[in-house]
């Protein structure tokens, strides 16, 4: 469409759009895809977005993909932003809002991410995707390979819930189970891809998952009239929701469909696996590797991100802090969120309440601020933890 290269976040070095890179081949780091913006914003207006498909193709000329027969869709993205009033009032605010990501297909926000990396891996003419996960982005990789006839090659950790496996072994993935971490299963696969003939799609290890995720910011700022909440609280893993909602905002203000007010941006991590909250306490701007890296909030587990630097910048940036939360927290958090406002939340999205709670007993939020809290996923694919924890 409008791509006109790629730049990597750090180095700031171009790449020829429509080639298949990874990360940048100077320091290995993120790439991001950079558009006309200008030239977008002549005839792509807000006003105009209202009549489109309700998914985050409804931003397609700010999408990678050039031709509309490779997209590989499942109707993920416009999720609900619900206002939060029962769980608001208990907290003391009135204008808390809920991004219901588990209403995605999958079941997750990794629907967003794999969208548009499959659509590109397809238009890039690979057949074969390999990726590590902890559970959703392997479901969603898996689902989205099987709409696209192509091949998914899964690296999980053996204690992934099961129910995650499941999902992706019924979609036809190829899932492979091993001993260790996230990190140890995206180590086998950048040993494997080149014999292989896999196409990477790890979490910014490429740079089309962040794309699809970016739409989270999209959104945001089109369903509360073109305007930014406050406050946002983010559950940070990888961190490519975070990194992409910054990415949008910046493309929004350059098109001119929002100013330069940013939200505060706030990462909720689990206390057993806090890279990011330690760096950024710590003043860092890259996190050392978290050493053992232990949590029942799966999509947590991530001792080291490749875009720890993207994510502290961003909380630097716009004011914003990061937080731990204890494994007892989280779930208590996501019990809340399902009895205060029926949303059955994963223990990521869960992370966020007791986090918020903090924010406002230290005054770092204010009861009459707007503030979001992302639900990462659904509670459905946790049965296990949130059965021996309603037993305590």
């Amino acid at each position: 469409m409008h791509v006109t290269h790629l730049e990597c976040s750090l180095c700031r070095r171009e790449h020829e759009a429509g080639k298949p890179w990874n990360v940048c081949i100077d320091c290995g780091k993120p790439l991001f895809v950079r558009y006309d913006l200008l030239r977008v914003a002549k005839f792509m207006t807000k006003q105009g977005l209202s009549s489109r498909v309700p998914s985050l193709w409804r931003y397609r000329e700010l999408l990678p993909v050039r031709r509309e027969d490779n997209i590989v869709s499942l109707g993920e993205g416009w999720t609900p932003l619900i206002h939060a009033r029962r769980l608001g009032a208990a907290l003391g605010l009135t204008e808390l809002h809920i991004k219901d990501e588990s209403i995605n297909p999958t079941q997750s926000f990794k629907a967003r991410g794999m969208s548009t990396a499959v659509s590109m891996a397809k238009e890039l003419g690979f057949t074969k995707l390999a990726a590590p996960s902890a559970g959703n982005a392997g479901g969603a990789l898996a689902a989205y390979c099987a709409r696209g006839g192509m091949e998914a090659h899964i690296f999980m950790p053996r204690d992934t819930p099961r129910a995650n496996v499941i999902e992706c072994e019924v979609a036809g993935a190829h899932v492979t189970l091993v001993d260790g971490l996230i990190t140890d299963c995206g180590a086998e696969v950048a040993r494997r891809k080149e014999a292989e003939g896999w196409f990477d799609v790890s979490t910014l290890k490429e740079p089309y998952r962040v794309e699809g995720k970016k739409t989270l910011g999209y959104e945001l700022a089109e369903q509360l009239g073109w305007t930014l909440p406050d406050v946002i609280v983010y559950p940070t893993g990888g961190g490519t929701g975070l990194v992409g909602m910054w990415k949008a905002f910046e493309e929004m203000e350059k098109m001119g469909w929002i100013g330069d007010k940013r939200p505060r941006m706030i990462t909720v991590q689990a206390a057993g696996c806090a890279p990011i909250v330690r760096a950024h306490d710590a003043g860092e701007r890259f996190a050392e590797e978290f050493k053992p890296a232990a949590t029942v909030a799966s999509g947590l587990r991530v001792p080291k991100a490749i875009g720890d630097f993207l994510i502290i910048d961003a909380l630097r940036e716009s004011g914003g802090t990061a937080i731990a939360v204890s494994d007892e927290d989280l779930l208590a958090g996501a019990r809340e969120l399902a009895r205060t406002e029926g949303i059955f939340a994963a223990p990521e999205g869960g992370a966020c309440v007791p986090a918020l709670r903090r924010l406002l007993e230290a005054g770092l939020v204010k009861p009459d601020e707007r503030v979001v809290l992302f639900n990462t996923g659904s509670g459905i694919k946790y049965l296990d933890e949130f059965d021996s924890g309603a037993r305590q």
